[in-house]
């Protein structure tokens, strides 16, 4: 065995990558990753039991943030740049402890590296099986899963320059819990609700980030064509790196195009005075090994998402910033203010040619909670004369498997009297099929992005306080979520943290789950897995 990972679905026989991650990781990424969480883990111990105040501690918060995303799957490939992390880390800890009079601090709060060789010998010894008892692993990688999550959304945020406190102070206990031999199953079972109500409140510090300098997302029809211009695609999920993007190819004849997650950023009002924002190219994520290489531009990737190119060629016109690397592709840095040099993609996009249209038309999306807020009457209209008599939850992730092409399925053949509420890369499983309205209201409501599921909580709120019920899951709500990495275990534990019960998730359980934790969730949760289709779908009406 030269590595351990099952924090992704797709993980290897549903129990765990031995030799390389399905991701594309190599055994020795995934071990300095798991190096880098240690050094968290130390961090987090220094600040709980040195008692600091985090409002104090500046940009130990904001690199804590950036290392727990460079280990959320597929976001960084590049093992100089998570060793330089690591030390960096390291060299924070130990000023940290300097300040304190810590006791009984555990070894990750106090071993020392040098070379790489010693960062892999240590790294053996502190990944995920170096927790014995399976239960209390399966919950400690859980909440792990969850930070990852919660930071990711956090590191947005602060991006547009939110951030909270208590979100830091929250990171910091979780992550000194999972080193804690002391902590029972109970204790971490009540730390994995919390870590979902921590969740909720990162979501809501997003949103709310993005809607005071975007606006509100709004109805919006999106180009998935293309114009005959040289072109940057923008991958990931990060607003602000898009928006210095538009910025400066201003006037340059640069065409911009979203891929995969940054689709939803066309719904912003901010970002429609841009004329050349013309449209989204291709699908979700694991489909970039075609399509770019058939877009023929460079590819700036924000955030995670990035799969190992096939060719060179490709490779060369591939860009990384924030979180993300890849060994050979350029990665932008920002200076102090936060700003990012973008010229050498621009004068790239230039000598390069136009894409190649690879389809044509337009998609819809922009139904967040403000917009879906605006169609309350009209909604609740439909529910009540029973034009409406299900909604379905198909928020999440998209992947590789062919067990996914289930949710295309799932959304061709719900009855026409049902309407799905989507967000995250899920949604183009079944954004471009033709279901058609119900009044007006189409039969794909696209929120947005991942931590946009943080709006149709919002929506079902809403919904259970119009209808004057005491319980969010008397409504006429079900919820089908595929999911694949660490941004929807957060979202999972939000939503559970809400009461939400019988969320099924596909195309498989989690590999993390230990029997004995599954047991839990589906005797505390309802949480259920997926079968066939038709089953399921009758299954759902009938609840």
């Amino acid at each position: 065995m030269n590595m351990f990972c099952y924090q992704c679905q797709e993980t290897a026989k549903g129990t765990g990558c031995t030799l390389r991650g399905v991701c594309g990781k190599t055994a020795q990424v995934s071990n300095l990753q798991d190096l880098l969480i240690y050094t968290v883990k130390g961090i987090s111990e220094v600040v709980v039991k040195g008692g600091l105040d985090v409002k104090e501690l500046g940009d130990v918060n904001h690199e804590v943030l950036n290392s727990l995303f460079i280990t959320i799957t597929n976001a960084n490939f590049d093992d100089d740049a998570i060793e330089g992390q690591i030390k960096k880390m390291l060299a924070e800890r130990d000023k940290l402890r300097a300040k304190v009079t810590a006791e009984n601090l555990h070894d990750c709060a106090t071993f020392e590296v040098g070379d790489r060789q010693s960062m892999l010998e240590k790294a053996v010894n502190v990944g995920i099986l170096s927790t014995e008892n399976e239960d209390i692993r399966s919950l400690r990688e859980m909440i792990t899963y969850g930070i990852k999550g919660l930071a990711a959304y956090a590191h947005h945020a602060l991006n547009i320059g939110k951030e909270n406190p208590d979100l830091y102070a929250f990171i910091y206990e979780a992550m000194a819990a999972t080193v804690d031999d002391s902590l029972t199953v109970d204790d971490l079972v009540a730390l994995t609700l919390k870590t979902g109500e921590h969740g909720v409140a990162a979501m809501a510090l997003l949103d709310e980030a993005n809607t005071s300098k975007y606006g509100n997302p709004e109805i919006t029809e999106v180009n998935i064509g293309v114009r005959n211009n040289p072109a940057i695609l923008v991958s990931g999920h990060d607003l602000t790196d898009l928006e210095q993007l538009l910025e400066q190819t201003k006037g340059t004849g640069v065409d911009v195009y979203t891929h995969g997650e940054m689709l939803p950023a066309h719904y912003y009002p901010a970002f429609k005075k841009y004329d050349h924002f013309v449209g989204n190219y291709g699908n979700a994520w694991w489909k970039q090994i075609e399509e770019f290489e058939s877009f023929n531009g460079p590819i700036l990737f924000t955030t995670n998402c990035l799969v190992p190119p096939r060719s060179e060629e490709v490779r060369s016109r591939i860009f990384t910033t924030g979180a993300t690397g890849y060994p050979g592709c350029v990665h932008i840095e920002a200076d102090e203010n936060g700003k990012k040099d973008f010229s050498q993609i621009i004068e790239m996009a230039k000598k390069l040619n136009p894409p190649k249209e690879i389809e044509n038309g337009t998609i819809v999306g922009g139904f967040a909670h403000n917009q879906v807020f605006a169609l309350a009457d009209k909604i609740v209209d439909a529910v009540k004369s029973g034009a409406i008599r299900k909604f379905f939850v198909m928020a999440g992730c998209d992947g590789r498997m062919k067990s996914r092409e289930y949710y295309t399925q799932f959304a061709e053949r719900l009855p026409r009297d049902t309407v799905i509420l989507t967000a995250g890369c899920a949604k183009y499983r079944y954004n471009k099929l033709d279901v058609g309205d119900i009044g007006g209201i189409p039969r794909v409501l696209d929120a947005g992005q991942c931590n946009d599921s943080y709006s149709l909580a919002l929506i079902a709120l809403k919904l259970k306080e119009i209808f004057e019920l005491e319980d969010v899951n008397q409504l006429p709500i079900a919820y089908n979520i595929a999911w694949y990495e660490q941004k929807a275990v957060i979202v999972l534990l939000a939503l559970l943290y809400l009461g939400v019960k019988n969320i099924h998730l596909g195309p498989t359980l989690p590999g993390f789950l230990s029997p004995n934790v599954a047991k839990v969730l589906v005797e505390q949760f309802g949480i259920g897995g997926i079968t066939e289709v038709d089953e399921d779908i009758k299954m759902f009406m009938s609840a």
